[in-house]
C-alpha cells in the first residue's frame, strides 16, 4: 500500500515507538508499568525491513499511544498541506484508535484500513472497529484504497499521508 501511495505522489509516514535509555521520556501513570519492569529488546524502535521506508517518507518517533501526542506529525501535516489520513498499524485498540481519535479531533479526513490493523486482544479490536472507529472515519479495505488510487481518487480527499508502522499505530 505504501507503494502505491508513493507512486500516486502522496506522503507515507512510519511510527516507532522509542524511549530514552533512562526512561525519562516514558508518559508515567498509575496504571502504567513501571520503566524500571519494562525491558524492550534492543531493537524495539528499529522498523522492520518489510516496512521498507523511501527518502521521501517521514519517519515519526512517538512516545505514547498516539502517533499526534508529543510529536511532530501535526505541524509535519500541516506544513505539507495534507488533509486527509489512510491509517494503518498495529495495536488497533491502542495507538491506532487513540492516533485515530487525535486525527479527528484535529480535523483531518481519515480513513481507516481495516485489513492492515491487528491486536493481540480479538474483543478490544472488534470494539475499536465496531463501535469507534464509524463516529470517527471512513472504513475501507486495502483492495478499496488501492482501488481508489489507481483511479487518481484518494478514499478522504485530494492530499493523504499514508502512515505505517511496525508499533502501535500509526
Amino acid at each position: 500500500m505504501a507503494d502505491a501511495f508513493r507512486a500516486n505522489g502522496k506522503l507515507v509516514a512510519a511510527t516507532r515507538v522509542t524511549f530514552a535509555r533512562d526512561g525519562g521520556d516514558v508518559i508515567k501513570t498509575r496504571t502504567a508499568e513501571s520503566p524500571a519492569d519494562v525491558k524492550p529488546v534492543p531493537d524495539y524502535g528499529e522498523l522492520r525491513a518489510e516496512i521498507g521506508l523511501s527518502d521521501g517518507d517521514m519517519l515519526i518517533t512517538k512516545h505514547g499511544w498516539s502517533a499526534f501526542y508529543g510529536t511532530e506529525l501535526d505541524l509535519e501535516l500541516r506544513r505539507r498541506k495534507v488533509t486527509g489520513i489512510v491509517l494503518a498499524g498495529i495495536s488497533t485498540s491502542i495507538g491506532v484508535e487513540s492516533t485515530a481519535r487525535a486525527a479527528n479531533e484535529r480535523g483531518y479526513e481519515l480513513t481507516i484500513v481495516t485489513d492492515a490493523i491487528t491486536d493481540t486482544d480479538e474483543g478490544a479490536h472488534l470494539n475499536s472497529l465496531r463501535a469507534i472507529f464509524p463516529q470517527i472515519a471512513e472504513l475501507a479495505t486495502t483492495e478499496e484504497v488501492l482501488t481508489a488510487l489507481r483511479a487518481s481518487i484518494t478514499p478522504t480527499s485530494p492530499k493523504t499521508c499514508s502512515p505505517s508502522s511496525n508499533r502501535e499505530m500509526t
